[in-house]
């Protein structure tokens, strides 16, 4: 395993929170480990209560920050900051693939990148953040985490659907259209998907447990690129 007890300790120091190390080392754990360690506990429980803290602490800050927008609209942000895409970039961002206790299937099929895994696992640390520090504290963390999102609202749209905000800007940008190529390994029962997009010059992958998923993660990914170089 690339998980250590020095590594969680950095990870804990990134997170700006402190959790207990048994609560830690539960939210980094996936299923496929805990299967494969004899059933032990896995961060199912901490995710569960993870979202429920996340969607809570996103709400109250969209609606106290923009006092200008209508429900609508919050909703719309809300719903961009805690998808399953967004998250993922989060946990790329803190480098939380490299922590997590994956199982020997997971770990050969590119698990430590797989956008479902680290957005549930972004929600189980901050479950554990909850309960080793309190709300206040898990709040912060959270908006914390999300900032980089909230202070560039151009990528609301992008975090919520990145094939057609990046098949938009391409056009704006007088580029040809979005071209996506997927390529799949693994079992049926653990099946792991490679998307390539590629718009003009860039190329861009994404990887995910499902061929949408896979497309979603590559979009995002040529995005973030095109919308840098303009």
């Amino acid at each position: 395993m690339t998980d250590v007890p020095g590594g969680r300790r950095s990870l804990a120091e990134t997170l700006g929170v402190d959790i207990d190390p048994d609560l830690l080392s539960l939210a980094l754990t996936h299923r496929s480990y805990a299967y494969e360690d004899g059933g032990s506990p896995h961060n199912e429980r901490l995710e569960f209560l993870g979202d429920s803290v996340l969607g809570q602490a996103v709400t109250v800050t969209l609606f106290a920050r923009y006092p200008e927008l209508d429900e609508g609209a919050l909703a719309k942000r809300r719903a961009s900051l805690v998808s399953t895409v967004a998250l993922a970039e989060v946990a790329r961002r803190i480098g939380l693939g490299e922590h997590v206790l994956l199982g020997r299937g997971e770990e050969q099929t590119g698990g430590r990148d797989k956008d479902s895994i680290l957005a549930d696992t972004t929600e189980a640390i901050i479950g554990a953040a909850y309960l080793s520090a309190g709300q206040d504290a898990a709040t912060g963390l959270v908006v914390r985490l999300v900032e980089p999102l909230l202070d560039d609202p151009d990528r609301y749209g992008a975090a919520t659907d990145p094939k057609t905000s990046l098949q938009e800007l391409a056009a704006a940008h007088q580029e040809s259209p979005p071209a996506y190529s997927v390529e799949s390994d693994g079992p049926d029962h653990n099946r792991v998907f490679t998307a390539t997009v590629r718009v003009g010059e860039i190329e861009a992958r994404g990887v995910g447990t499902s061929k949408k998923s896979a497309e979603m993660a590559a979009a995002l990914s040529a995005w973030q690129d095109l919308n840098e170089r303009a």
